[in-house]
């Protein structure tokens, strides 16, 4: 059998484990908000029109904060159309996913429903068609408490208690030609560092949200966060990086299993810019990353409709084993890298590329990438340690050698429980993980959970529980620690804690 290794000490930390790390996104995109988290003639419907099923199972998923309206959709968006009485709210043409967008669901109707989700609020303001007035304008709406227009505005809509909305995009992948008000990286670092002056001259501990290139494979990547960073950094907390990936693309299964070297490169190359940028101004304050859209998104299915419709099904991609065993060495790489990445948000919850799915009057589900965020959002609790596994290789077309076992590991002071977080990228064979707890001596094998099997199957409106994580209790003592076979392309969660006193 294959073997790897992988040693805990808890004096070799890299970070707390930020719970911003498991957010994720909703945007106005295809039925991501109708008939995804708002359906007012469901039977699930709570009384401000949001289904109770999604609201169960976000909870559940364990989501910490979600980015919200977009995307794309935010750059020709106008906030103020989505605030007031319902049937007096304009239907608007949305360029962004060619759709009409009737306005039924704004701001005060995601504000309640993430209060009943219990998630922060990342809220992002259009810089594609708007500016810095717009910025203010929500920003007084949303989080002054009263006696200004647009705070007056907002207490009668029915909202008497100031939103408290502390985390701000400051607009979206705005290098993208495809993007409404589409700019070059001096105007967009100009523009940002403006909004950002000004918001926080009404609220100085807002956190701000740049925008960073919105892939590694534009020609802009790189280039375009020293421009910004040199117009802005003075004036934000963090800048975004954005990346999807998906099988057809990577041309290969291995390649595919090995995703995360690629957003590992993404996180060291925009880490490498700030600091850069940062030293060169002379900043003692630095710039974290907001990995604020990633996800497994088949963009070669995507169809966007040429007729103009209500909440069309686009990007309703269902995804298999395979699909979320790369969810999870995402997350994996997102919490190894804690030190600089601090907030990040899975795109999306529901049906367009949603982590979750629904029918129109119908269920909602679990899809296959459910359970690894759910387990780690659940289990990763206090402290990332620094712990690299030592672990065969293997060749991928994409990316060259790639080790067969991805790891992170976490501790919680408080309970001083230890998670591991293992994935297996071997197609056919197991690998014997050898955890080493010298480092923790006091402790014991609590539980594992294992999610593997046919690496096609997938959960559907038909099959909602074909893909579920096992929980297995086999873990073998070994001298110094205890050893795990990993099975073949799997998502593993192991769990340690103190032994009973007495």
């Amino acid at each position: 059998m294959l073997k790897a290794s992988l040693a805990l000490d808890p004096h070799l930390v890299v970070a707390d484990v930020h719970r911003r790390t498991f957010g994720s996104f909703v945007e106005h995109m295809g039925r991501c908000v109708y008939t995804g988290i708002f359906e007012p003639e469901h039977a699930a419907a709570d009384d401000d029109g949001h289904r109770a099923d999604v609201l169960q199972l976000t909870r559940e998923l364990g989501v910490s904060m979600v980015r919200y309206p977009g995307g794309n959709f935010v750059s020709g968006y106008r906030w103020e159309d989505g605030v007031g009485p319902v049937d007096q709210r304009p239907t608007r043409l949305d360029a962004a996913w060619y759709s009409l967008e009737t306005n039924a669901h704004g701001i005060g109707e995601f504000v309640s429903w993430a209060r009943k989700a219990g998630v922060e609020v990342n809220y992002a303001v259009n810089l594609g068609t708007r500016g810095v007035q717009e910025a203010l304008d929500v920003l007084e709406y949303a989080n002054h408490p009263h006696g200004t227009y647009w705070s007056d505005l907002r207490v009668a809509h029915g909202h008497r208690e100031p939103f408290d909305i502390r985390l701000w995009c400051l607009g979206n992948e705005m290098d993208g030609p495809w993007q409404t008000g589409h700019k070059t990286a001096h105007e967009y670092g100009r523009l940002a560092a403006e909004t950002a002056r000004a918001m926080r001259q009404i609220q100085p501990e807002l956190e701000l949200v740049a925008c960073g290139s919105s892939g590694s494979g534009m020609p802009t990547f790189g280039a375009w966060e020293a421009t910004v960073l040199e117009e802005a950094y003075d004036q934000i907390d963090l800048i975004s990086a954005h990346a999807y990936y998906d099988e057809a693309t990577a041309g290969d299964l291995g390649s595919f299993l090995a995703s995360a070297m690629d957003m590992e490169a993404v996180i060291e190359r925009v880490v490498a810019t700030v600091d850069r940028v940062g030293a060169r101004r002379g900043e003692r304050r630095r710039v974290d990353l907001s990995f604020d859209e990633w996800n497994v998104w088949y963009q070669g299915d995507l169809e966007v409709p040429r007729e103009w419709s209500r909440a069309p099904r686009v990007a309703e991609d269902v995804y298999d084993l395979v699909d979320a065993i790369v969810v999870g060495s995402l997350l994996i790489t997102l919490l190894r890298n804690s030190d600089r990445v601090s907030a990040a948000c899975q795109a999306q919850l529901v049906n367009a590329l949603g982590i979750l799915r629904t029918e129109p009057g119908g269920p909602a589900w679990r899809q296959a990438s459910f359970h690894p965020f759910a387990q780690a959002s659940r289990f990763a609790r206090g402290r990332v340690l620094h712990a690299e596994p030592v672990s065969p290789m293997y060749d991928t077309v994409q990316y060259g050698p790639a080790p067969l076992v991805h790891a992170v590991a976490t501790h919680d002071p408080e309970s001083d429980e230890v998670t591991i977080f293992a994935v297996n990228r071997h197609q056919r064979e197991d690998v014997a993980l050898t955890i080493e707890t010298r480092g923790f001596p006091d402790h014991r094998f609590v539980e594992r959970f294992v999610l593997d099997g046919d690496l096609r199957a997938c959960n559907t409106q038909q099959q909602p529980e074909r893909v579920v994580p096992r929980r297995v209790d086999a873990a073998e003592p070994v001298p110094g620690g205890l050893q795990i076979a990993l099975a073949p392309v799997s998502w593993n969660v192991i769990r340690l804690g103190p032994r009973a006193v007495g």
